[in-house]
């Protein structure tokens, strides 16, 4: 093979090695990017071309995350990882790992790591790539490669989720969740969500969003259940996709620009997490994105105006019952400004 297809075969590769140090779909494709000139403009061919191009991707993803990490420290709100619809990199005998290490709760435990940590542990805990290598690609001795995997073991494993539940299991309960959603149906959101559910969103600042964290089932039942349907009323649709290996939805207007993401934690056969991605930035790589703003002043509309399709009984219902001191929620611009 010639350096484009060498470097072609082992991209979504290159891609998910970055994306799991990262969290950034648009910041792997740059590092892969400039993976490719770095290999285009050496003169020499490596006697593995995985282990250089693997090496160099993960020093160019270090560079990248120690600046970001500036940047996620002055974030507004929660910061989630930008949305994975489908991992583009498949290996039968490392579909566990892989599973496990795409999910949003395990990137967000990645989070807690050094970069050097991150980045040896995606490498050898993740894709499996002896020390030998990892050492090679993070620059340091086999024995500080080691050191610094204990560490970050020790800061992920504990608290890390592993979603053993059957993707049929899965997809079922987030289609009940889906169709709850839709319905404002709190009775059923209840009996589908984990008592210490959380309810997140991570708009940056940027759009209208959750003034912060809505906690157990009772309370992310009503506050879901009051807001969706009157989405609903104003066309907005649900377009269920894997979203991170875990169920969740494009959430889209009526010209079928990309609204938000939801993205369900499913363990033990509940809804453990939602999370929302309402940030632009994080979107324009699944299309053209909402006037989330917009979409928020037609909600308030509608909600001030009775439904000619009969949900206005549902609707008020649900406001009525919303948790004291998350009322602000229903009404998000009015919690973003």
């Amino acid at each position: 093979m010639n350096k484009v297809e060498e470097f072609e075969e082992l991209r979504p590769l290159l891609f998910s090695i970055a994306y799991r140090i990262l969290g950034s779909v648009g910041e792997a494709e740059d590092a892969v990017q400039e993976t490719w000139l770095r290999f285009d403009g050496s003169s020499t061919r490596p006697a593995s071309t995985k282990s250089f191009l693997s090496a160099a991707v993960t020093r160019i993803a270090i560079d990248v995350l120690r600046s970001a990490r500036v940047r996620r420290e002055a974030y507004v709100g929660p910061w989630f990882p930008e949305p994975l619809l489908s991992d583009p990199y498949q290996d039968p005998s490392r579909a566990a790992e892989l599973a496990d290490s795409v999910s949003m709760a395990a990137l967000l435990l990645l989070e807690r790591l050094s970069p050097l940590e991150r980045a040896v542990f995606v490498l050898r805990e993740v894709f499996g790539f002896g020390f030998d290598e990892v050492a090679a690609a993070v620059g340091r001795s086999e024995a500080a490669c080691r050191q610094l995997l204990v560490r970050a073991r020790r800061h992920v494993r504990a608290d890390r989720p592993r979603f053993v539940a059957d993707r049929q299991e899965r997809q079922e309960l987030a289609t009940r969740f889906f169709d709850a959603l839709r319905s404002g149906d709190v009775d059923a959101l209840r009996e589908l969500l984990a008592a210490d559910v959380q309810l997140l969103g991570d708009g940056g600042g940027k759009v209208p969003q959750l003034a912060h964290a809505v906690t157990g089932a009772e309370n992310v039942a009503r506050v879901l259940g009051t807001v969706f349907p009157l989405m609903g009323r104003i066309a907005i649709t649900f377009e269920p996709h894997e979203v991170n290996g875990q169920p969740g939805a494009l959430v889209r207007d009526r010209d079928g620009k990309v609204l938000h993401i939801l993205a369900l934690d499913v363990l033990d056969g509940q809804v453990q997490a939602v999370r929302a991605v309402i940030n632009p930035d994080k979107l324009g790589h699944l299309g053209p994105v909402a006037d989330a703003w917009a979409v928020d002043r037609e909600v308030k509309r509608v909600r001030r105006r009775p439904s000619r399709q009969g949900l206005s009984g549902v609707v008020s219902n649900a406001a009525c019952s919303v948790p004291e001191g998350h009322a602000e929620l229903a009404e998000p611009s009015d919690a973003a400004t």
